[in-house]
């Protein structure tokens, strides 16, 4: 079974930055295409960000694109979500994902979940 940990997100005014980072526990990290999504009380969770493995090939939700970005280190099996010039609209119980493939930006391909960290932005 592969875990997923999630850490870094937290309270933040608007127009701030928060960097989230998800640590996989699994040596074939460098193998699984990773994502982040979102999930605001009573709202579907959405796709926000994904990368795929090998080449690192990335992709956006177009409400983030320019202000957010998906990284990862393959020595640390971890992946980052690296947030600037947050609006009110960001806030979000933000989880990471894992994907056996090339890469995919839907919820429902996911293999496995992180438990979601939590990030606020107040105006």
């Amino acid at each position: 079974q592969i875990h997923l940990v999630e850490s870094g997100g937290g309270l933040v005014q608007s127009g701030g930055s928060l960097r989230l980072s998800c640590v996989v526990s699994d040596l074939t990290f460098n193998s699984l295409a990773m994502a982040w999504f979102r999930q605001v009380p009573g709202k579907e969770r959405e796709f926000v960000a994904a990368i795929s493995p090998v080449f690192g090939g990335v992709g956006y939700t177009d409400s983030v694109k320019g202000r957010f970005v998906i990284s990862r280190d393959d020595a640390k099996d971890t992946v980052y979500l690296q947030m600037n010039n947050l609006t009110l609209e960001d806030t979000a119980v933000y989880y990471c994902a894992a994907y056996w493939g090339s890469y995919s930006a839907a919820k429902e391909e996911m293999h496995y979940w992180g438990k979601g960290t939590p990030v606020g932005v107040s105006p």
